[in-house]
């Protein structure tokens, strides 16, 4: 992930046109190439037990017109193309202004007001937007390499949000959570509950994860997740 548009008054961080023409031409091209070579490759493998899926295998081998090529050249084109798009869907973008923050990922945006942040900072490899009293606004993971994600800072200092470079202002009042924590009001304790369960969910475990997340800002504590476990703190400020 790389800044793409950096405006006096945008910047905004996400796929290159550099990586955008690699991602269409690369993976198509790949997947021409796949496409016509599959006939020769289902020939080969159709004879060998030991090679996986020797129903489809042993079907295309059997196939001996031409326009069975040319059919697998198109089917591999069109599936490059999809990973592409897929690829490019799958990544944050994060579009800097002076009026506000947009995060936009698998077609959901999530916008935060330039006026309600207080801080900008990185958390390991989360963007993360709190206002004056702690909450946070906005937790999202990026995809830049750790060689890059000094773009991140730049990105909105050249917009004028005061960014931190120690990280978390609050990071030291975390705890992890344990079920039935006593220091937290028992609807905290359910909504983490139901948020544990959700870690081996797949994509539908992530969207309960964070609209979760969003139950624990709205009843007033913060939350966030580390290598499958929760981490928990008060909003309101000490």
């Amino acid at each position: 992930m790389r800044p793409t548009t950096q405006t006096p008054d945008r910047t905004v961080i996400g796929h290159s046109t550099t990586d955008k023409v690699l991602l269409y031409g690369g993976l198509p091209l790949a997947g021409l190439v796949l496409g016509f070579f599959l006939p020769r490759i289902a020939d080969w493998a159709a004879d060998r037990d030991w090679v996986p899926f020797q129903g489809p295998l042993k079907l295309i081998a059997g196939w001996d017109q031409w326009w069975v090529g040319a059919i697998c050249i198109v089917i591999g084109l069109l599936a490059g193309v999809l990973l592409a798009a897929m690829a490019l869907e799958d990544t944050l973008k994060v579009t800097v202004t002076r009026q506000s923050v947009e995060f936009l990922k698998n077609q959901k945006t999530v916008t935060v007001p330039r006026e309600k942040v207080a801080v900008a900072f990185l958390d390991g490899k989360e963007i993360v937007l709190q206002d004056s009293t702690s909450r946070e606004l906005a937790r999202e993971k990026h995809d830049q390499l750790k060689s890059e994600a000094k773009q991140i800072p730049a990105a909105f200092r050249a917009q004028g949000y005061p960014w931190s470079d120690s990280g978390d202002p609050h990071a030291d009042r975390f705890r992890r959570w344990v079920p039935d924590e006593p220091e937290l009001p028992p609807a905290v304790n359910a909504v983490l509950k139901a948020r544990a369960k959700a870690f081996d969910d797949g994509d539908k475990g992530k969207a309960d994860l964070r609209e979760l997340r969003d139950e624990v800002t709205k009843l007033g504590f913060t939350v966030k997740d580390k290598d499958k476990k929760q981490y928990w703190r008060p909003t309101t400020p000490r």
